[in-house]
């Protein structure tokens, strides 16, 4: 068993395969919640690699808009809920230090790398901003959606973390098993 805080708190990494393509993620399980540890790579219409470049979606996963994020999770999994989002927030310190302790310990920008407390390795993949038609962020903030169009940021220049609408784009997902 791999702890990575207090055993009683992170369990042990599983594995989960996606029936759908056999892509293979990391699960953990943080407080009472067992999210991925990685963001999702499903190949769904209309989703997409940062830069129009498969080599990113290997490394950050796709990027989605809502309509096709709130389908996008395997079989027994579900995008979060807002909710969900911050009870993850709050088991992890809350959100002027949450971001610090999700996010990897490599990858981000400057000196905005974090500590990765509970294994749920969040890195910075950036977004599409469908009213620019443009790809930004890499390795400046992860953006993650939630089943009501809310987005969960992360950001390389601090250490906490928010939970807020920010309009159209294509943002990455994490799913929560169900």
């Amino acid at each position: 068993m791999l702890c990575i805080v207090a055993c009683n708190d992170v369990a042990s990494v599983n594995i989960l395969v996606d029936s759908r393509d056999g892509k293979k993620y990391k699960t953990l399980k943080i407080g009472e919640q067992v999210w991925m540890a990685e963001n999702l790579n499903y190949d769904a219409e209309g989703g997409k690699c940062y830069d129009n470049n498969p080599e990113n979606c290997e490394q950050y996963g796709r990027l989605y808009d809502w309509d096709v994020a709130k389908k996008a999770c395997p079989s027994g999994w579900h995008l979060p809920s807002e909710k969900e989002w911050k009870t993850l927030v709050n088991f992890a310190g809350g959100e002027k230090r949450a971001g610090k302790k999700l996010k990897t310990k490599s990858g981000w920008n400057g000196n905005g790398n974090g500590t990765n407390n509970y294994g749920f390795s969040a890195l910075p993949g950036g977004s599409y901003l469908l009213e620019d038609a443009i790809f930004d962020g890499v390795g400046l903030d992860g953006d993650w959606w939630s089943f009501s169009g809310s987005v969960c940021l992360i950001g390389y220049s601090h250490d906490g973390i928010l939970v807020t609408f920010i309009g159209n784009g294509l943002f990455s997902v994490r799913c929560v098993q169900d």
